[in-house]
């Protein structure tokens, strides 16, 4: 497993949970507001951490930490992932799944073992605009719009795990039809988070905004005709 990042200590990225958060190396979306762009890019800069040297870090912090979130770039590229999440797990940790869901088959596998008590998937866009908001090519995407699709449905037909699905509301890329379309396509989630975009040096293309917070309540009460429990993280 490439791991290419560490943040030891988080109260945010896992419900509930004191975690770490492991940046897994690699992503097959390039969304231009993204501000992993290292991470996602494999950047020859960063050190990959040991296989030893996380396990030794998960081990010393037994009694601190609840919970694990594996993140990335995309964690469900790497064939190997449900060996590490056993590994952590027989540790005593939590797992939360940060995804894409462009790898439907790995997350079924996933809660079907019973390796993640939570996952968390990000929803791009309405489909109409998910190509341009994954910085991939149209003509290209239909079979990769039809995963996210497949990873949607199982989240919300499975009872095993909890889960929630996002979006990253950026002006220059969505609009209230936009929200409209996403809260009807996840109708019924047990929780959907609006995320305000945040420029950051790591960004793949700069020169995106957020939108005022009185626009992302708006959009949080017309998401919620769908989703009820739908919220806002980063205002």
């Amino acid at each position: 497993m490439l791991v290419l990042g560490l943040n030891k200590t988080t109260l945010l990225d896992y419900p509930g949970h004191v975690a770490a958060v492991l940046f897994t190396g690699g992503c097959n979306f390039r969304c231009p507001y993204c501000h992993n762009r290292d991470i996602v890019l494999r950047d020859s800069s960063l050190v990959p951490l040991t296989t030893e040297e996380l396990f030794a870090f998960l081990k010393k912090r037994q009694t601190v930490l609840t919970g694990v979130c594996i993140s990335g770039g995309e964690p469900t590229l790497h064939p190997d992932l449900p060996d590490l999440i056993l590994r952590i797990r027989e540790l005593g940790y939590l797992v939360k799944l940060d995804t894409n869901g462009s790898n439907p088959q790995m997350l079924h596998d996933l809660i079907d073992a019973g390796l993640i008590d939570h996952c968390a998937m990000d929803i791009k866009n309405s489909p109409e605009k998910y190509a341009v908001t994954a910085g991939m090519r149209a003509d290209h995407f239909e079979p990769v719009l039809a995963a996210v699709r497949d990873s949607v449905g199982i989240l919300l037909h499975q009872r095993r795990i909890s889960y929630e699905f996002r979006t990253t509301v950026v002006q220059e890329l969505h609009d209230e039809a936009d929200m409209c379309a996403i809260s009807q396509w996840i109708a019924g989630a047990q929780a959907y988070f609006l995320q305000s975009y945040t420029e950051s040096d790591g960004v793949f293309h700069k020169g995106f905004h957020a939108y005022p917070a009185e626009t992302l309540h708006a959009y949080a009460a017309l998401c919620r005709q769908s989703v009820p429990n739908t919220l806002l993280r980063g205002i």
